[in-house]
């Protein structure tokens, strides 16, 4: 081998290594890369993995806050259905009563609504023909009957009103043109909405 061609070999050689070096450089970099994306690719599996079970569990926890919901609402209008059946009968049983204590209790609404003494009591038509002069009449008696300063107040009586009006029962006092609902419906009414709230309250407090 002469010179040159020595000189050309070690040029080739040298080359050589260069290449091999280069290649390994980049083996390495590739390698690296390969495996800093597959620890990001196992960590995003990962956090994806940890997301889906979250949302999982989040989707069942708000799954059984409908189904609480829609439990308590079932529970809500059972109640509520209870109660009115419940005033419908306490209803039904007042207009029952029998003659003398229907009468009383007119008279004992009467006494307690009135502030005056002197107003005129509305019944329903039916009330009025059968029950009107008695109830005012007791009613009268029992104001009579009170001592106190509320007694000094009632300088006249109560007087049976000539107009009826449509209502299943009990009465409405009139003192010019303030009136005092008491019959049976507004008074039903106003319980059943105070005993539906508290049922609400006591569901969803």
């Amino acid at each position: 081998m002469n010179g040159i061609e020595k000189i050309t070999g070690q040029i080739d050689a040298d080359v050589q290594k260069e290449i091999d070096a280069a290649l390994d450089q980049a083996r390495a970099q590739a390698q690296e890369i390969e495996d800093r994306y597959a620890s990001q690719a196992q960590t995003q599996a990962e956090s994806i993995r940890r997301k889906g079970e979250q949302d999982a569990a989040l989707r069942q926890e708000r799954l059984v806050d409908v189904a609480k919901l829609e439990a308590r609402k079932t529970i809500l209008a059972a109640k509520q259905e209870l109660v009115g059946q419940a005033f419908d009968l306490a209803l039904k049983k007042l207009l029952e009563l029998p003659d003398q204590e229907y009468i009383s209790l007119l008279a004992k609404l009467a006494v307690s609504a009135s502030r005056t003494g002197r107003e005129q009591v509305i019944l329903s038509q039916k009330d009025r023909s059968r029950y009107g002069k008695q109830a005012v009449t007791m009613a009268n008696d029992m104001l009579a009957k009170k001592a106190g300063p509320r007694a000094a107040q009632t300088d006249g009586m109560l007087t049976l009103a000539e107009e009826s009006r449509p209502m299943a029962g009990g009465l409405i006092l009139r003192d010019g043109k303030v009136e005092t609902n008491c019959s049976f419906e507004v008074l039903i009414h106003l319980q059943r909405d105070a005993l539906s709230a508290e049922v609400a309250r006591a569901l969803f407090a």
